[in-house]
């Protein structure tokens, strides 16, 4: 990940111990200094609203050679009281930042940073014919990393592995790829899968993965929307179509090529795929049936193993319209 431009011009540490009470009641009776920030991108007229992280340090460095953090914030405009002295402000944005050494006095003061950089917003949607079509994405549900392409290599350099939809990623100016991957929340049965906090399934990277390039210029916010095509699929083994699911079954999902895509245990369990054909193992009292299916964006449904022996197995139809003609994953840059 790129290194702080403030740790880089300055070669300094920040202390670890715990920031210095700037705004105790202590230190009122000397006379406090109030500093009023902002931030912008490099061009931009108006400040940012979002995304800020500052950090006021003291520009007297300790033995160690460390800087004791005074104070910090998460506001966008924050309003900062220190004693009078000499001292460094920093603010990021995402992999953006910078930095301003001054002295401040008993007094009110304003200062606006400009962040020579351009900005990122990314937005998941969910595409397809189904309810859900169209539809936002939870950003909790979507894993997205940045990368630096490099020649051939479109993910030669990670800089961002826990980039968010729906943040403003500051970034300096440059190429970029991004990759998102679809989380499934449900993942009800599915095997060796971590449990979160509450008992349930921790989120599991799925197999509906996009990705996009895009460029980033200084004093620019970057919209992207990333489309995924997927949907929930929920398994059972039956003796007859429409019959009650048989407890104790084991089911092993794969490509048609045969490459693993899960394995799940229960009467009923549930999991997110990308668009696509995919087939379905299920083993129940030492026996092993086995059909095709068809995953459509949007469209969650049920899909039904038959347990018969020696039949056929027959692929699976969606239960609702027949949806548009599929298109690929992709992504839109505004």
């Amino acid at each position: 990940m790129f290194r702080l431009t403030f740790l880089l011009a300055l070669g300094l540490a920040v202390s670890a111990g715990a920031p210095a009470a700037a705004q105790t009641a202590g230190t009122l009776d000397g006379g406090l200094g109030t500093l009023r920030l902002s931030a912008s991108l490099s061009g931009a007229t108006t400040p940012l609203t979002g995304g800020l992280h500052w950090r006021l340090f003291s520009a007297r460095a300790e033995p160690d050679g460390s800087r004791p953090l005074i104070v910090e914030s998460n506001d966008a405009q924050p309003t900062l009281t220190a004693p009078p002295g000499d001292y460094v402000v920093h603010v990021s944005l995402g992999l953006a930042s910078a930095a301003r050494r001054l002295t401040l006095g008993a007094e009110v003061r304003s200062e606006r940073l400009t962040l020579a950089a351009g900005a990122l917003r990314i937005t998941g949607t969910l595409s397809g014919p189904g309810p859900s079509g169209g539809s936002p994405i939870d950003p909790s549900k979507l894993s997205i990393a940045l990368y630096v392409p490099d020649r051939n290599n479109p993910e030669a350099k990670l800089v961002y592995s826990k980039a968010r939809a729906g943040d403003i990623i500051g970034l300096p100016e440059g190429a970029y790829h991004i990759v998102s991957t679809f989380l499934d929340t449900v993942g009800i049965g599915s095997v060796g899968v971590s449990k979160a906090a509450g008992g349930a399934s921790a989120p599991t990277p799925t197999n509906s993965i996009v990705a996009a390039d895009i460029k980033v210029a200084a004093g620019k916010l970057v919209d992207v929307t990333l489309r995924h095509r997927c949907a929930t699929v929920t398994i059972k083994l039956v003796n007859a179509p429409g019959g009650e699911a048989l407890a104790n079954s084991n089911f092993t999902v794969l490509t048609p090529g045969g490459d693993l895509i899960r394995d799940l245990i229960g009467a009923f369990p549930s999991l997110v795929l990308g668009e696509g054909e995919y087939v379905v193992i299920a083993r129940h009292e030492s026996k092993t049936y086995q059909a095709t299916f068809e995953v459509q964006s949007g469209m969650d449904r049920d899909v039904e193993v038959v347990a018969q022996e020696g039949a056929k197995p027959e692929a699976a139809k969606p239960e609702s319209a027949p949806p548009e003609s599929a298109k690929p994953e992709g992504a839109s840059q505004d």
